[in-house]
């Protein structure tokens, strides 16, 4: 199944590989955050980690690529999205964590509108049930659609749900009322 019960575990997933990260970016002015689905409690997801290392400088971006690169990452540019740089395993060096736990790793500035996107969907999903439950029934609609296949889920997700997410993210901006 593309889209799994709620799994606790995902939250400790997460600090596995933000310990990974720390260690390596130790001193360096950057956050690191849990979003999309997995980091909101009781939401049905696909079980992978998205992960946000969020940064101030240019200069804060360098020093994090290159603390990437020693753990085994490449910069994989931002496919298509402004604001939002993709890391992937190289798989030239072995971590066990971050082998093990499937995971996408972002690289955004703090002014970026990525960045923003995943914040506030994720904390309007967490605090708002009714959204939640609805947003929930979308993906599983939608993997049903696409017959559980990946690449046309998420074809489906951008074409299907992207005004949802835009009227959550309204909603969080204004405190609640649109």
């Amino acid at each position: 199944m593309l889209i799994e019960k709620y799994n606790l575990d995902w939250v400790n997933q997460f600090n596995d590989i933000k310990s990974q990260l720390e260690a390596v970016l130790n001193g360096l002015e950057c956050s690191i955050e849990h979003v999309g689905s997995t980091s909101v409690p009781n939401l049905d997801s696909k079980p992978i980690i998205d992960i946000d290392i969020v940064y101030q400088t240019k200069a804060d971006f360098e020093k994090i690529k290159q603390g990437l690169e020693k753990i085994g990452y490449y910069h994989n540019g931002n496919q298509g999205l402004e604001g939002r740089e993709v890391f992937k395993r190289s798989g030239q060096l072995s971590n066990e964590v971050l082998d093990r736990i499937k995971h996408h790793l972002y690289v955004c500035p703090m002014d970026s509108k990525a960045l923003e996107r995943h914040l506030l969907s994720r904390n309007h999903l967490r605090k708002n049930e009714r959204a939640r439950i609805k947003y929930q029934q979308m993906k599983h609609e939608l993997a049903e659609q696409s017959n559980q296949d990946r690449k046309k889920y998420q074809e489906l997700k951008e074409l299907l749900v992207n005004d949802f997410i835009d009227s959550m993210i309204e909603m969080e901006k204004n405190g609640g009322k649109i």
